[in-house]
């Protein structure tokens, strides 16, 4: 019987391994056609006897602001070009502040928020963290940076029921993905930590501080130009 039971486990995280793989891998050059945390909103929704019409509209690379994107690096994880999907030193500084007690922080990176949002659920079990890192790890070693920021831009949440650059910049700005300026780029990244409690459009005065450190931190990056190196980021041969 444990012979048994050992093999269908087995078994059973080989077509997991292989399913995810190639979920991934189609996701790299298909767009998503949404994500499991809007899923879940809309399952919030029915429970709380409250639907809400979920807003998403998919734009590639191109469509989107160059100002949003190097906001977003700026304001959420300066270290994207570089790491592997993980931030260790941000996860130390985390943790340190974390048993000290009072608020939580985070240090997901860009790559984790997308496995969470993407293919999981809310929560901070065990489990989900493991599978978090899974599919972290698969999106670093088969998709290029830029698609994995792509992805983001075009599955992130910026308020109630409003996910992605598109309908962020209609909801708040009345504008396109690609019209958005550098001001209204800075303050869509800055209420990125909590956006179903803070405002893009009507920032509060801790909003419009935090969007003015995102625009400092985006000139001290480089401008556009730092957008450039994100394809030549340090990735392995299959990666490319």
């Amino acid at each position: 019987m444990l012979r048994l039971i050992v093999r269908r486990f087995t078994k059973a995280v080989l077509w997991f391994a292989g399913g995810s793989v190639l979920l991934v891998l189609i996701f790299r050059v298909v767009p998503p056609p949404g994500t499991a945390l809007m899923v879940e909103r809309k399952i919030e929704s029915w429970f709380d006897g409250e639907p809400i019409d979920l807003q998403r509209t998919w734009k590639p690379w191109d469509e989107i602001s160059d100002d949003l994107k190097l906001a977003v690096i700026a304001g959420e994880d300066q270290k994207f070009p570089e790491h592997w999907g993980f931030d260790f030193g941000a996860i130390q500084k985390a943790l340190a502040h974390n048993e000290l007690g009072g608020s939580i922080r985070g240090a997901s990176t860009l790559s984790q928020q997308v496995s969470k949002n993407l293919f999981l659920w809310s929560g901070r079990s065990w489990l989900r963290k493991g599978l978090e890192a899974w599919f972290t790890g698969l999106i670093e070693v088969l998709w290029p940076k830029q698609r994995i920021l792509e992805v983001y831009l075009n599955s992130v949440e910026w308020d109630e029921g409003v996910f992605g650059a598109e309908a962020a910049a209609r909801h708040h700005f009345g504008v396109s993905a690609k019209g958005l300026s550098r001001q209204q780029s800075s303050l869509l990244a800055a209420v990125l930590p909590n956006p179903r409690a803070w405002s893009a459009s009507h920032p509060t005065s801790y909003v419009a501080r935090r969007a003015g450190w995102v625009r400092q931190q985006m000139s001290q990056l480089g401008g556009d130009s730092y957008l450039l190196g994100l394809n030549g980021s340090r990735r392995p041969p299959w990666a490319q």
